[in-house]
Parts: structure tokens; sequence; C-alpha cells
């Protein structure tokens, strides 16, 4: 038996801000449990709903240095359809209204974890073979284990991966600071280790210490060596390339699942699906006070609402996207420019265009079910999971070539009858604008064709079972 641990800052259903969470929570029920041990460290967040609080159980306590300080760290755990999770307990850091509050405060605190991670092994009698560890938060776990838990041949032979999840954020302030704060020797702020640019960095460290590193699609890990996606960190990349793979994210089958959803209100599969999607269509343009035609191409949008996700594009050629024979329905939060562009379009265009400036779950999932395609076109997209939704959901995605958006919708050739969606590969507005018009063009003029996309689309499978067997040769190889 294989031990694994993964050690996260986040994970599906305690505690969730974006796909980590869902890697986090998700992944370690699809491995094959009689080979692999997998369980999953996280910190117990106040806002943890009570209802999991109260299934938790008290495993140990004891206390641990950081740096000047000497911290109480508290171990519960519980088991949630057949994986073992811990939370490390600390109110004061894990008391906050949100999972990330501010820059030292976060760094602070993610240190605290990533040591405690560590710490509390022994104590609970669990002996990870790997311990797999997700985004700058966790950083400083492979820092740790090689410089300061060496001397304990309890922690000899432990290897660790580091997976990238999104290589801008990466855990920065000066290294004087984090050393005084984290308790490392000053030998590992140097440009060969920790340090970069003048600052100390956590995710540096955790790529330059982990005996592998993981990013979520194989485009994406080779972008990552370019300096245009590499966000300083390319050279260090290059580097490790011999060590350094992508294994694209899936998505929960169960959860996103056109058969089953309770979130919308005709259920539909891979067979039914040309008599039974457009009742969602119809419905959702009901509700949402558009007018009701099941024959409008109908685009969905759900995003954080960011420069990275391409919506300087969309708002170029907004105008020309709104034509008489297209609805727009975007679902999201984000910066004020974004937010308040789609606003306007809703009111410039009432009937076609729906701007929903907040979250819900439950929206999202009607999206999926109701549009006819879907668009992203990222800037950068490390994996991107709304393309693997829309495909599971027979909405025809429209992507820009980039990172996991590359990886995982295949383009449509009309000449071959092959693809599962529309991309464009340059950062181009009316790129985008010619993909979506071609789109629009099948839609109306080939419906047969269209329905052909949405059947390959339909066929994928995206669920978390073959991320999981790549994980586990990786594992093996390790």
């Amino acid at each position: 038996m294989k031990n694994i641990l993964f050690v996260s800052s986040e994970a599906v259903p305690f505690i969730k801000t974006g796909g980590l969470a869902d890697v986090a929570g998700s992944l370690p029920k699809a491995f094959n449990k009689d080979e692999f041990d997998v369980r999953v460290i996280i910190p117990k967040y106040r806002i943890i709903p009570d209802h999991f609080k109260q299934q938790m159980q008290y495993c140990t306590h004891f206390y641990m240095d950081l740096g000047w300080q000497n911290q109480y760290v508290g171990i519960l755990e519980m088991q949630l359809d057949g994986v073992t999770f811990y939370f490390v307990d600390n109110e004061h850091y894990f008391s906050g209204d949100q999972a990330y509050e501010s820059g030292l405060w976060d760094l602070e605190k993610f240190a605290f974890f990533s040591k405690a991670a560590l710490s509390c092994l022994p104590a609970i009698g669990f002996h990870p073979d790997i311990i797999h560890c997700h985004d700058w938060q966790t950083g400083l776990v492979p820092v740790y284990l090689k410089n300061v838990f060496n001397n304990n041949d309890f922690y000899w032979n432990i290897k660790t991966i580091m997976t990238i999840h999104n290589l801008k954020f990466q855990g920065t302030w000066d290294p004087k600071t984090i050393m005084g704060m984290t308790g490392l020797p000053a030998y590992l702020f140097t440009p060969d280790k920790l340090e970069a640019y003048k600052d100390a960095n956590y995710l540096k460290g955790g790529i330059v210490y982990a005996d592998y590193v993981t990013t979520v699609s194989d485009t994406y890990a080779g972008e990552i060596q370019m300096p245009f996606y590499g966000e300083r960190l390319d050279g260090l990349m290059r580097a490790r390339n011999n060590c350094l793979m992508g294994i694209v994210n899936g998505i929960d089958y169960d959860e996103w699942n056109p058969e089953t959803d309770p979130m919308i209100p005709y259920h539909y599969n891979a067979i039914t699906f040309r008599k039974e999607k457009y009742k969602n269509k119809c419905a959702f343009q009901e509700e949402l006070g558009l007018e009701v035609n099941a024959d409008k191409f109908m685009i969905g949008l759900v995003s954080r609402l960011t420069d990275q996700k391409g919506l300087d594009l969309v708002d170029y050629v907004m105008d020309q996207i709104c034509a008489d024979d297209v609805q727009f329905v975007v679902l999201g939060t984000g910066e004020a420019k974004y937010e308040n562009m789609f606003r306007y379009f809703a009111w410039k265009y009432p009937g076609r265009v729906s701007a929903n400036i907040f979250y819900s779950n439950e929206r999202s999932h009607k999206i999926y079910a109701a549009c006819d395609a879907f668009l992203m076109p990222s800037l950068f997209e490390p994996c991107g999971l709304s393309q693997l939704m829309s495909l599971r959901y027979g909405t025809v995605p429209i992507v820009r070539e980039t990172g996991g958006l590359k990886d995982t919708v295949e383009p449509y050739n009309e000449y071959e009858s092959t693809g599962t969606g529309f991309s464009f590969a340059n950062y181009n507005a009316h790129e985008m604008l010619n993909t979506i018009n071609y789109a629009k063009h099948v839609f109306y003029n080939n419906k047969r064709e269209w329905h052909k996309i949405i059947d390959r689309g339909m066929a994928k499978d995206f669920s978390w079972g073959s991320s999981a067997r790549r994980y586990e040769d990786l594992y093996r190889m390790l």
C-alpha cells in the first residue's frame, strides 16, 4: 500500500474559492483504494459549515515553534466518501471571514499550516510515501521537509510533488521578514533557492525542493517555460523540465450530470438532448426576461470577471456579438470595469443580454444546460473547468487555444467532420468574433453537423478517473 498525503489550502466540500478545491476534494476519491491510501490535510477554517465541524473527531494537539513564536496545533479528522480528511486547528490563524485575507498575514498563516502538516505526522500515525502539495500556500512543505525535518529519520525518504494550479500566484515578501517569521535558515534565501527578484518566494521554494513538479494541463506545462506565461519563473521551469509534467483536471461526473442534475428543470443525455435540451433554454430565457425563442443562438459565459479571462476582447466587439440573432448570458463577479460593461450591454440590449453580476452555483448549472455555446477567450488558462462542464452538458465551447483549453477542446473541422468545439489561436478580438460567427453559421445553417459536434463532446470522458490514472503512474514512478 502506498501512502499519499494531499496538503492543500482548500478542498470541496469544506471550503472552496476556485478549482484548487475541486482537485484536493474530488481527486482523492478516484484513486484505486487497493493500492493507494490517499488522505487530505487542510486548515480548519472557522467558516467551514457547522454540519461538517460536528462530524470532526479530536485526534491530538501539541505546540510548535514558528520563528520566534510557540503556537498551538490541534488536529481533527473525519471520513468523507471513503477519504480521511485532517484539519489543522488554530484560532489565531484560521478564524477569519474568508480563507485568504491579506498578503503578509496569509504568508504567516500558510507557513504555520505547512510546518504543522509535517509536524503532526508522527502524532497521527500516518507515514506518507509521497506528500502532494498544491499551489504557493503549501510551497514551504518541501522546503521544511528537506531543510528542517531532515534530522529526524521519520521524514527520510518522503518524496514531494508540487502541483502548480496558477503560476501567477506565488506568495512573495521581503526575505528578512519571511526569515524571521518562518524560522528558516538564512542560507535558503539565495537566487538558487527561495529568493526571486529580491523577494522570498514560497512557490519558487516548493518548485526548487520538490522531487517532481506537475501542472494542470500539458500545454500549460510547456507555456510556463516561456517568458510570456512564465511569470518571471520561466527560467526555473526550463531548468526543471526533466521532472515537469501536465495532467489535466477532471470534474465530478456525479455533480455535473445533465441526466440527474437537480438544479435544471429538464433532464437529458447524449441520446435525448435533441428533444430535451432546448426546453431548458426556453425555461431559462423566461426566467431571465429574455425573448423566449428556442431557435435563438444563446452564448453563455461563467467566469471571474478579470483580464486573465479575455474579457477585454469581448468588450471590444460586444456590439457585433450582440447581433439580432444572438442572446448572451454572463454570470460572475470581478473587476468593476467588466461588471459595469456587462450591466451596460444588458441595459443597451434588453431581451438579448442578461448580466448576472453575482455568483450562484444553481444558475451556473442552468447556463451549462440552456446555452448553445460557451465562450472562454482566456489570455491564459492553466486548466479551466468550465469548458469540461459545457462539453458534459452538450454546450459547444468557443475557446482560445491556450493551456488546458487547447488540450481539452478539439477544434471543429468541417471537411473531416471532427472536433468538439471552436477555437482561435491569437489574442485578437476580431479573430474571436470570426470564430463566434463561424459557430453561429454552423448552428443556423447545418443543424446536423452542430448535433454531431455535441455528440462528440458529450462522448468525451473528463471525469476524475482519467486524471487519477495518470497521477497513479507518477506516484509509482516516484
